[in-house]
């Protein structure tokens, strides 16, 4: 298996799993042709947007040896992937506290905004908020899960 390479819009993930020094070796090599190909088509890469990043529940004393166009990979200890949190060690923690966080800040805004109107734009707020909370509730799991309602 070589080293996977995914693009979204402007970002490219390369990932494999290391299970010794020849997929070490490999992803390096990975790595090497992103930075080749970078060149032949004079697309910039921006070094400070570069991450190493591993995932394991194993005490790892050895750091990340990897480099792109000659700049050594920082490793990091957690990163955003597709809008969610990951941390090296598979824990959420830090996702949930940012989901938690953002839905705070959401509600103290409405509150907010609310505090400033009248009792009918108030209950209409509040009754939006229950049916479509109960619109979630009655959804076929299948539709949630794939985004299609039916």
């Amino acid at each position: 298996m070589e080293s996977i390479i995914r693009l979204f819009a402007h970002d490219c993930v390369i990932y494999r799993k290391i299970i010794n020094n020849v997929d070490m070796e490999k992803l390096q090599k990975g790595l090497d042709s992103i930075g080749e190909w970078a060149v032949e088509n004079a697309m910039k890469i921006n070094p400070t947007k570069i991450k190493g990043f591993r995932f394991t529940r194993a005490r790892v004393k050895d750091p990340l040896n990897y480099s792109l166009m000659d700049t050594l990979i920082p490793e990091a200890s957690n990163c955003k992937y597709l809008g969610i949190i990951l941390r090296n060690y598979l824990g959420w923690a830090d996702q949930v506290n940012y989901t938690v966080k953002k839905v705070w800040k959401a509600q103290h805004f409405t509150m907010q905004i609310l505090k400033k109107c009248n009792s009918n734009t108030k209950s209409l707020a509040y009754m939006s908020l229950v049916v479509y909370v109960r619109f979630l509730n009655m959804r076929p799991r299948a539709a949630i899960r794939t985004g299609r309602d039916k």
